[in-house]
This record gives structure tokens, sequence and C-alpha cells, in this order.
């Protein structure tokens, strides 16, 4: 009998949109990424851009995130603690900050509202808000990445493993819609290899060593202005670097829930 390495649902598909079929198949794993052309148009993009002034971005710690990533908006995951909890104090002070400067920004068309709304009519019901304790967490942040991004990946059931949502999660997927976009480089790839214990002997920062999957399968997309690219970030994944121009995208985490619900964070 012969055998083969590849998988072949282990790839990207190209769609006008995003289906119910498409976020099913990727939290199953039977897809690797999906990417939608022209997700936002010129205009919007170039909106987002001019309302980026008004936004308080900050740098990375570059002791914790060695390659610098300009960014807005508090990570669930920027607050864990070594016990596996959240900051909860500091957490929802910067998450109300960071709602405050969105309003004040002003930013229309709203990228991240109007991401929500779409990906909630391909499921056929509206995106809720990830909540703890009853609370709406902070959903979408801007990450400005030129200097690429280590090899990683991201679970909050893994991150946070005592839980922390208020829902019951049973995949996750990542959303991410670029504003701004170089001419070369700044690739994703995202690596059919998910987390083994024996991968933390390759630990770099926050990330892990090329060696974590150099006989992995792998996928790559290049950002185009006003793309949209969803996959599961349970897989392993990183961005090249970009020789020249800026690389931003809005983003955010999905999951679905053990009641068939999608819900947001970021």
């Amino acid at each position: 009998m012969s055998r083969t390495t590849v998988d072949p649902l282990f790839s990207t598909a190209s769609a006008a949109a995003f289906t119910e079929r498409h976020l099913a198949r990727l939290t199953s794993g039977a897809l690797a990424a999906v990417r939608v052309p022209n997700f936002l148009s010129t205009p919007s993009c170039e909106a987002a851009m001019a309302a980026l002034g008004r936004l308080p971005t900050a740098d990375y710690d570059r002791s914790r995130v060695p390659t610098p990533i300009v960014r807005f908006g508090p990570a669930l995951n920027d607050y864990r603690q070594p016990d596996g909890s959240l900051d909860a104090a500091r957490y929802w002070t910067d998450a109300e900050a960071a709602r405050a400067a969105w309003h004040q920004a002003g930013m229309r068309p709203d990228p991240i509202a109007v991401s929500l709304a779409r990906l909630g009519s391909a499921w056929g019901a509206a995106v809720a808000p990830a909540t703890i304790g009853g609370r709406p967490v902070f959903g979408g942040t801007l990450r400005e990445i030129n200097s690429g991004a280590l090899i990683h990946y991201d679970d909050i059931n893994r991150e946070f493993p005592n839980g922390l949502f208020d829902q019951e999660t049973v995949g996750q997927l990542a959303f991410n819609v670029w504003v701004a976009a170089p001419k070369t480089g700044g690739m994703t790839t995202v690596w059919r290899h998910r987390w083994e214990p024996t991968d933390e002997q390759h630990r770099e920062a926050y990330g892990y060593t090329p060696h974590t999957v150099a006989h992995s399968q792998s996928v790559s997309v290049t950002p185009e202005l006003g793309d949209a690219l969803l996959f599961n970030p349970a897989n392993f994944h990183a961005v090249e670097p970009n020789p020249s121009g800026r690389r931003i995208a809005f983003a955010f985490f999905l999951a679905l829930t053990t009641t068939g619900q999608l819900i947001a964070w970021s």
C-alpha cells in the first residue's frame, strides 16, 4: 500500500466571501486557510490608515518580543500570569482605555465591525464577544509587523488551562485583514503542526525555532491590500519580514462554542 506525506486537505482556499463551510472545515482541520481578496475596498483601507494616527499605538517589550511589532489593543495572552490566570485588574483597565480610544478615533467604516458582521452572516448568527464573569472582552487589535513574527501558535485553552471565558470553546480561528501591504515579503506561513511537549526544547523567546516545523507541510499567503485571511492558529504559524513598505492588519480571534455560537476576542 502506498503512503503519502502530504495531507491533501491541508490547503488554502480563495473565495469571494467566507462561508459556513469554510468556518466548519477550518475548525475541524479539514482546511489550512481561507483567503478573501478585496474583503475591504481600497477607500475603506485608506480611511483606516488615515485614522491610525488617532490611535495610541506602542511597541511590544523587546525583551519579550525581539521582533519589533507596533500594536494597538490589548491581547489576552499578554496578561497571562505564570499560574495560567489572567491579570484581571490590569487587563480590564487597558481594555476600557482601548475601547475609549477606538471610539474617539472615529474610524468609519469600522473594519472590525464590518468583519464581524460578515463572519456572522456566513455562520448564520451574529458573532458575540467572549465574556469573563459576564463582562465582554476587548476584540479587535491592530498590528504592524514589518520585521516578521517568530514561529508560534495561539490556543486559548492551552494558554489558560484552568478556563477563562464564560463560554466553553471547542475550536479557535484567527482573522486578519490587511489595510496596508508591502510590495514584497510579509508572507504568513501556516504549518501542519500543533504543539507537542518535545517542541519546548526548541523554544525561542515567545516562539520556536525553524527546526520545530522543518518536516511539516505548510501553506503560505502573501498579504494584499484589503485581503482577509482565516486560519486555525493552533497550527504553528509565522510572518516573514518585508524589506520595505508597511504591513498593517486588524485582527481578532474567533471560537466555536459547545452551543454552536461564534465568539470573538483579541
